[in-house]
């Protein structure tokens, strides 16, 4: 199983009302994190694209984050968590033209993630002008862009394409991605039915719905399932499932539960369900601006059983990540969560010297083999 890192300029007013330049501190930080997690091993970090979406997300141009840290780096995978190819948001053309470039400039690092957007919030801000107005819509939309970006990558001449929600005539699509091939594919899943969608067009999965291993099995027996019968849309099958979640690593297990506790755990999910309303919304999840509570000490043991995050000394943090690993996850993501900048630095330094050793001793990205074998 591999490792990687999530980031999505959190700026919530709990840590930074007040601070005149909270945004750009924030962005340094997070550049930090992906400059750090490159040093200590972590195989990939995925950058969200977000717009409109106050304190929860504001990183809505992660080609520019993206460029700036394989600038900085030089192994960990930098992956779009997500492009939006919606031609109301991005134009596919110019969204392959920014695939392939970053995958240039990192030397063959890219890893292509599309979705729809966040929620209704999002997602209908763009779409006001053509009067759309059901967020499922946009199902359809992305439907009608996908299947094109292989053609985008690998012909010499694109041929064109008219459908519904956009057209193109024939055109070079230039820089083609690096060496041959083309990014690896991945779809960011929301809800558990978009897990089997995404295998039976070959791509992998940027599972953000599973947040505990009990939930794990039905979503992963669907896209095992249907992975192998898969009619790819991309050059080749991506057979990955990714899963997110907040790790709190310290040298103490008892500070690791302490920095837990304090993380703002309960205001962060309170801007999950504020602004992903396509989101499953569990019974007791009160409306916005009504929060969620932190959890305590027995509510946080719970979760550590669960697996609903990983908390505790290197030790049980390897021992919490093999229950995934055994469970069949192929790459598990720290979504960073709202702790502080220093303890994030320490979850990943922790985890890079101590647990990645143990998890994954392939030199070569999962991803990477995929690619390999296409080209």
């Amino acid at each position: 199983m591999e490792l990687g890192l999530f980031v999505q300029n959190y700026v919530p007013a709990t840590r930074w009302r007040g601070v005149p330049d909270a945004e750009h501190r924030v962005i340094e930080q997070d550049i930090e994190v992906a400059v750090t997690a490159d040093r200590y091993g972590w195989k990939y970090l995925w950058a969200s694209e977000h717009h409109f979406l106050e304190e929860y997300s504001h990183l809505s141009a992660n080609d520019v984050f993206l460029a700036f840290v394989a600038a900085r780096t030089s192994r960990i995978h930098l992956g779009s968590g997500i492009f939006n190819p919606l031609p109301q948001v991005n134009h596919p053309a110019k969204v392959a033209e920014t695939v392939a470039y970053l995958d240039q400039i990192s030397g063959g690092r890219a890893e292509f993630g599309t979705g729809r957007g966040a929620g209704s919030h999002e997602i209908l801000g763009f779409l006001d002008h053509a009067e759309i107005t059901e967020t499922s819509t946009t199902k359809e939309i992305w439907e009608d862009v996908i299947g094109e970006f292989a053609k985008m990558f690998t012909h010499d001449v694109y041929p064109g394409y008219r459908g519904k929600y956009w057209s193109l005539p024939e055109r070079h699509i230039l820089p083609k991605p690096y060496g041959g091939s083309h990014p690896p594919m991945w779809y960011a899943a929301g809800n558990p039915s978009s897990y089997e969608m995404a295998a039976r067009k070959g791509l992998g999965v940027l599972g953000f719905s599973v947040s505990a291993i009990a939930e794990l099995e039905p979503v992963l027996a669907a896209y095992k399932g249907a992975i192998g019968q898969a009619e790819p849309v991309g050059a080749f099958v991506n057979d990955n499932v990714l899963v997110t979640i907040p790790m709190f690593v310290a040298e103490d297990a008892a500070e690791a539960r302490r920095k837990a506790l304090r993380g703002g755990l309960g205001y962060l999910n309170s801007l999950v369900f504020r602004y992903h309303d396509t989101f499953p919304r569990p019974a007791g999840v009160p409306q916005w601006p009504a929060l969620l509570p932190d959890p305590d000490a027995d509510g946080l043991e719970e979760s550590i059983r669960s697996g609903r995050i990983i908390c505790g000394d290197p030790d049980e943090a390897l021992e919490q990540i093999r229950r995934w690993e055994s469970a069949g996850v192929d790459q598990l993501c720290y979504a960073s969560p709202p702790t502080t900048h220093e303890d994030s630095l320490d979850t990943i330094r922790l985890v890079g010297e101590y647990v990645i050793p143990k998890i994954d001793g392939a030199a070569e990205h999962r991803t990477a083999a995929f690619r390999r074998t296409a080209a």
